[in-house]
């Protein structure tokens, strides 16, 4: 067996199936995200054994999308978890045979509960899809399988065509990236899209920031202290008028001049790049990274007035997974 050519067979068929599905997407898709959105209550996803496995990532992608979906393990309603299903849901249940026992069991119960159903079958003759208000076949040639019998391209077809349902609706519901992230607050997704630049910059006693009138000695015994490599120059009013890093104060160094003595206005960077505390910490590390050809690892922190307000280095935004 030449295992890159096996390997490569797999794929090339699964993508085959995911391809056949394209001309199949007429007015039943269309019928499917019609009665989707038009219910008021969420979309229950069943199906058994691999199908399951298919229906449990499509209900997860719905909910983190948009649409309030939750996983109904077959084997388990007929024991009672059917009472989660009301009529103003929609059922979508997955089969390849549309023949699945587990399933055909509870239809009756689904019927008479009221719920519509979507079926996501591999035959559209079967009993699940004459008793399913929508039809959506996923019928695929063959099994990437060599056996026929593993369910492979099938699996990969059915999840397919639920990431489009998925996405549709999403756009659908107009879902934004704030609403995204609300659903994601514990993943690193999260973390980019909510993380602010007030929650983790260097601020009050911790906020590096020194008068203009003061000397580089001045401000090399403040970066000493504080430990961020830089400090904010401020006018009398606390406004931020330049920056003085570490780096400033060794090239500085390399003149022979009497550098530490001369005062800041002299050497610093006026008018620093900076960013707004209620930003995203995502975009302060996105300034840091553009500054080609040589990226910064620290920014001042300003609120509406200009007023600095903090200092967040690079470092601060990697130990949170804004990356």
């Amino acid at each position: 067996m030449d295992i890159v050519e096996t390997a490569k067979d797999v794929l090339l068929q699964e993508a085959k199936g995911i391809e056949a599905l394209v001309p199949r997407l007429n007015q039943s898709f269309i019928n499917a995200v019609q009665l989707i959105l038009a219910s008021s209550g969420r979309v229950i996803v069943t199906g058994m054994g691999k199908s399951g496995h298919i229906a449990r990532k499509v209900a997860a992608t719905l909910s983190s999308t948009g649409t309030p979906s939750v996983f109904l393990h077959p084997g388990e309603a007929i024991h009672g978890d059917l009472g989660m299903v009301t009529a103003n849901d929609v059922v979508t249940a997955f089969s390849n045979s549309g023949e699945t026992m587990e399933i055909l069991n509870i239809l009756p119960s689904l019927k008479r509960i009221g719920a519509p159903i979507i079926a996501v079958v591999g035959n559209p003759y079967s009993t699940l899809a004459k008793n399913a208000e929508v039809i959506l076949d996923v019928a695929v040639e063959k099994e990437a399988c060599p056996l026929g019998l593993a369910p492979t391209t099938s699996t990969t077809a059915a999840l397919a065509l639920g990431d489009a349902l998925a996405v549709v609706l999403l756009s659908c519901h107009h879902f934004t990236k704030d609403q995204f992230a609300v659903f994601h607050p514990g993943g690193a997704l999260g973390r980019k899209l909510l993380l602010t630049v007030a929650q983790v910059m260097h601020k009050e006693a911790d906020n590096p920031t020194i008068s203009a009138d003061g000397t580089v000695q001045d401000a090399l015994f403040l970066m000493t202290e504080k430990g961020l490599g830089a400090v904010s120059v401020v006018d009398t009013a606390g406004k931020l008028i330049g920056l003085v890093t570490d780096g400033d104060v060794r090239r500085g160094l390399e003149t022979g001049a009497n550098f530490l003595q001369w005062p800041l206005d002299a050497m610093m960077t006026k008018n620093p790049r900076q960013i707004r505390a209620d930003r995203l910490a995502a975009e302060a590390l996105h300034i840091m990274e553009k500054n080609q050809p040589r990226p910064i690892t620290v920014l001042p922190v300003v609120d509406e007035t200009g007023q600095a307000v903090g200092m967040v280095h690079i470092t601060d935004l990697l130990k949170q997974g804004v990356v």
